[in-house]
Order: structure tokens, then sequence, then C-alpha cells
């Protein structure tokens, strides 16, 4: 029995893992766009699940995961171009009322969009066939795919880390956003560094969407409710850092996943099975907010506040 029971809890902690990581991709994107440029961009889910829509679809064109999830991706970094170009750069001078009414409206065209395009039914998005099977980790199997999402996860966040706290080019984006001014005056395009952090974000929320396809259902709407939990990330975490952001997925997604498979199984000792695995889930959905809540009230800036 105590065997089960850790190789329970072993097991849903790779899934906090995993899912946590994926959070990071989104949250990057979303902090850098919202701590950097002070930009509030409630359609970052709809690139999401736009994102994870492209890579289905090229991969059943193409008949490769691989090949879909870079044209996915290239095709939603091509759509975040777009959009920064023709509407974003109007909103950077807007108020944030004005920010949130503008990508609210483009949640509900984009998912207008999608179900006129794709139809209502979710889609299909299979993993690779030499992914599809378990290995064996430390006496229990996992499953191959979940671990190469946390392989991911995890170049994404070094390669993150390199970009925006140790090259010249995260020095130039961080000094743009301290002081735009006096950074145009030497000579740095600020304009076209904005538009690549928005680009880059882009390109990796549909990466998170891509890789969660197989494991979730590609469907209309799906954006919504990551966007929540991305944004408690970065709330957490602090608006404007990469280290936050990151530190504050793997929180989430721990809390998360742990709270949904563990208090179940813990509520059964004193309620009965059907209450217990009601009320597990919805526990596990508040103590994330509550977390937030606790986090907030020692620390009002987040954990890793971008300009302490």
């Amino acid at each position: 029995m105590q065997d089960e029971v850790t190789q329970l809890f072993l097991e849903q902690a790779l899934n906090g893992l995993q899912f946590g990581l994926m959070l990071f991709l989104l949250a990057a994107g979303l902090t850098l766009v919202f701590g950097i440029m002070d930009c509030i961009n409630l359609a970052h889910g709809s690139l999401y699940m736009v994102g994870a829509y492209l890579v289905a679809a090229a991969a059943q064109a193409a008949d490769s995961f691989w090949s879909g999830l870079g044209a996915g991706v290239a095709g939603a970094a091509i759509l975040g171009l777009l959009l920064e170009l023709s509407l974003f750069r109007q909103l950077y001078k807007r108020d944030h009322l004005s920010q949130v009414l503008a990508t609210f409206a483009l949640i509900l065209i984009a998912n207008e969009a999608v179900r006129i395009i794709w139809g209502a039914q979710p889609v299909m998005l299979n993993p690779p066939d030499a992914l599809s099977g378990p290995v064996e980790i430390v006496g229990f199997f996992y499953p191959a795919y979940r671990l190469v999402i946390i392989a991911f996860g995890l170049a994404v966040a070094g390669l993150l880390y390199l970009l925006v706290a140790k090259s010249r080019v995260g020095m130039w984006v961080r000094a743009g956003a301290s002081n735009r001014e006096m950074t145009e005056a030497l000579g740095i395009n600020v304009q076209g560094l904005f538009t690549a952090v928005f680009v880059f974000g882009a390109a990796l929320c549909a990466l998170a969407g891509g890789l969660l396809g197989p494991l979730l259902a590609v469907q209309v709407g799906m954006g919504e409710s990551v966007l929540i939990l991305a944004f408690v990330v970065i709330i957490i975490g602090g608006i404007g850092s990469i280290r936050g952001a990151l530190v504050g997925s793997l929180i989430v997604g721990s809390v998360d996943t742990l709270g949904r498979a563990l208090l179940p199984t813990l509520l059964r000792a004193t309620l009965p099975a059907d209450a217990a695995s009601t009320l597990g889930p919805a526990l596990a959905s508040i103590l994330i907010y509550l977390l937030m809540a606790g986090i907030l009230f020692f620390k009002p800036q987040g954990l890793f506040p971008a300009r302490a």
C-alpha cells in the first residue's frame, strides 16, 4: 500500500512538473508583454488555441507530428506579427481599459473564426508513434511523451533565461521597458524589439498548445481557462519577471495537479466517494487562489518582481 501511495505521488509530481512547464510557456510571453510592454493581452490564450489548431492541421497534412509542430509554431508567429503590426501598436498608446476591451473582442473573433474553419467538434492530435508508450522510471511506468514535454519546457526555460538575463538583446528589451526615450536616443529600435517580443510570445503559445494537444482536447475556447492560470502565475511570480514566471508556473502546476489527484483520496476517509470526487478538484482549484492571496499578502509585488 505504501509503495502504491509513493508511486501515485511521484507520478502526479511529474504530471505537475509537466503542467507547470507548459504554463510557463504561456506565462513567459504574457509576462513579457504585460510587464515590459505594459499591455494587457486577454487574447494570449486565443493564440494558444489557434496555435494548437494550426499544429493539428499541419500534422494531419504532413502526416508528421514534429513537422506539424514546427509549421504550427511558425504560423502562430506570423499571426502574432500581423496582430502586433495592425492592432497592438495602437493599443500600446491606450489605457488598460481599452486594451482589455479590444483583446476581449479578439477572443470572441478567434473563437468564431476557429469554429467556422475547423467546426465546433474537437480536433484530434496524436503524439508521435515512438513516444506513445510508457517508459520505466524508478520502478514505475510513465508516459514517454510527457517526459518529452518536460524536456521541452526545461530547454525553453533555460533559453529564455539566457536570452533575457544574459544576452545583449535582453538588455536592450529591459532598457526599453525602463526608459524608452533614452534607449531610443542610444540608437536602439525599441519598437522592433517589442514586436519581436510579441511574436516570440505568440510562438511560445503555439508550442504549448501543440505539445498539450495530444493530452488535452483541441477545441474552441480552450484558451480561456488556461489564460486565467497564466495570469495567476505572473501575479505570483512577479509581473515582468521570467524567473518569477518559471517559479510561479511550477508552484501552480504542482498545487493544481497534486491537489486534484490527492485531495479526493484524502477526503474519502471522511466523506462518501462521490462527494469526495466532486469536492476534491473544487478544493484544489481554490487552493491556487488561496496560495496567490497568501503570497501577495506577504509580497505584494510577487516573489521576484522585475523592478525590485
